[in-house]
């Protein structure tokens, strides 16, 4: 790791020195790849030493999604999971209070929602700071991060924003519209009609810096240099995550600046129903309710699903023998036009709608 973060810094150096024109664009944009190919290689070492094994560190999921709680120590995450779950997390006023992670379920819409509360994360975790590779290793498999301070350490989110980011996640972004069509021989091929700031050359040459040497590269979007590295890594993680600030009772001024946060008073149990409210809307979730045969519709059977599958989808779901024959079906409620409407398992599924397969 020490032989990485040295390779690392002699190139940053180099590129620190490099002037920025047209003449230099191919050879920072394969530098800065070997930089995130060595960072990746510090990832894989992470998360070897960090995934599994005991002290409650192996952790199978459960329910219908994974919350993992993201923050400093001491900030009041195992009172808030506490609020949320049945789970007993030790509650005390100083550092590291929770050597293990502490799993708790939320129940919400008809969902299950598993909430992780994992020990502080703090800097230098990618290193191993304070059970940083282990915590890391949890939050790269959850579905949902809630990045947590109080509002005595709002500014440790900056912190907490680029160890997550250091660690190959990305949070609330969307994957970088590209394709990559490996191929056995022929080289690399770019193609794009959308005009980009880095010429096809220099997109060749990062991609072979990562490790990509014959390929089909078709790229729909109009893409940073960052973001075009990011797409030739398999080990990117895009997730989202909601930035939750504690202890907001005890705030002596207005917080309303901050828009993008949620304040909450976990000790208070303010702002609880607020958040549980926008887990599931960041979870992308919907609730349908099968209609059986010979049933009017009610609210009797509902089914937890995401937002965008079709009905075909959502039979599968149920199992393949509740699938097999189905041809259309009939909706009410959310999405309907009418009561009883006919339509294709094509459509997609709305929060609410009332379904029945024909």
């Amino acid at each position: 790791m020490g032989d990485i973060q040295e390779q690392i810094k002699d190139i940053e150096d180099v590129l620190a020195k490099t002037p920025h024109h047209k003449a230099t664009d191919h050879f920072i944009g394969r530098m800065r790849a070997r930089i995130a190919r060595l960072k990746d290689q510090q990832i894989e070492t992470t998360l070897k030493k960090g995934g599994g094994g005991g002290g409650g560190y192996a952790v199978k999921k459960h329910g219908d999604a994974t919350i993992v709680l993201v923050g400093p120590p001491s900030v009041g995450k195992s009172t808030l999971i506490n609020n949320l779950t049945n789970a007993q997390s030790k509650v005390a006023e100083y550092s590291f209070t929770t050597v293990s992670v502490i799993p708790g379920m939320l129940e919400y819409k008809g969902a299950r929602f598993q909430i992780l509360d994992v020990p502080g994360l703090i800097e230098g975790a990618k290193e191993g700071k304070g059970k940083g590779r282990e915590v890391l290793s949890i939050v790269r498999n959850a579905d949902l991060i809630i990045l947590m301070t109080d509002i005595y350490k709002v500014d440790i989110i900056k912190i907490l924003e680029r160890e997550l980011y250091e660690a190959g996640l990305r949070i609330n972004k969307e994957k970088p519209d590209v394709k990559v069509d490996k191929k056995i021989d022929g080289g690399l091929h770019v193609f794009s009609n959308i005009k980009q700031e880095f010429d096809k050359e220099t997109i060749k040459e990062v991609a072979r810096e990562i490790g990509i040497k014959n390929a089909d590269i078709t790229i729909k979007e109009k893409l940073s240099l960052e973001r075009l590295i990011d797409a030739f890594n398999k080990n990117r993680i895009y997730i989202p995550a909601l930035y939750v600030i504690n202890k907001a009772d005890l705030a002596r001024r207005s917080l309303k600046g901050r828009t993008n946060y949620l304040y909450i008073s976990a000790n208070k149990n303010t702002g609880i129903e607020i958040l549980k409210e926008k887990i599931w809307e960041a979870l992308n979730f919907a609730t349908v309710y099968l209609v059986e045969p010979n049933e009017e519709p009610s609210f009797n059977h509902p089914i937890i699903t995401k937002k965008g599958v079709t009905l075909k989808q959502l039979a599968e779901k149920i199992g393949t023998n509740f699938a097999e024959g189905k041809k259309k079906a009939k909706i009410w409620g959310t999405g309907a036009k009418f009561a009883s409407q006919e339509v294709s398992l094509k459509t997609q599924i709305q929060d609410g709608m009332q379904v029945r397969f024909v």
